[in-house]
């Protein structure tokens, strides 16, 4: 059994940045798409970013393109997304998930990913 721990978030003001990591334990990661998940009070959780498991593709939902990057360390077991220029709107908890089955094809969709952290707050201040 996988677990994921999220970690790096926090208070901060509009226009700047933050770094979430998720360490996993139980299951290598190497063999798995990554995905980071957020979910803002009264809303639905909603996809933000994809990993596929050799680092080779990435998507994003839209509003946060050219903001944010994901990343993982296969070597660290730990997956990472980097977040600049922080809106006010992007407060939120975010989630680390990892995919159900390994090597899959990229996708958003929450029923696709088997395991989640906790979650991490990331509030953004105007």
């Amino acid at each position: 059994q996988v677990q994921l721990v999220e970690s790096g978030g926090g208070l901060v003001q509009a226009g700047g940045s933050l770094r979430l990591s998720c360490a996993a334990s139980g299951r290598t990661l190497s063999r798995f798409n990554m995905g980071w998940f957020r979910q803002a009070p009264g809303k639905e959780r909603e996809f933000v970013a994809i990993i596929n498991y050799g680092s080779t593709m990435t998507y994003y939902r839209d509003s946060v393109k050219g903001r944010f990057t994901i990343s993982r360390d296969n070597a660290k077991n730990t997956v990472y997304l980097q977040m600049n220029d922080l809106k006010p709107e992007d407060s939120a908890v975010y989630y680390c998930a990892s995919a159900s089955q390994p090597f899959g094809v990229i996708t958003t969709r929450r029923a696709d990913f088997g395991s989640w952290g906790q979650g991490t707050q990331v509030t953004v201040s105007s």
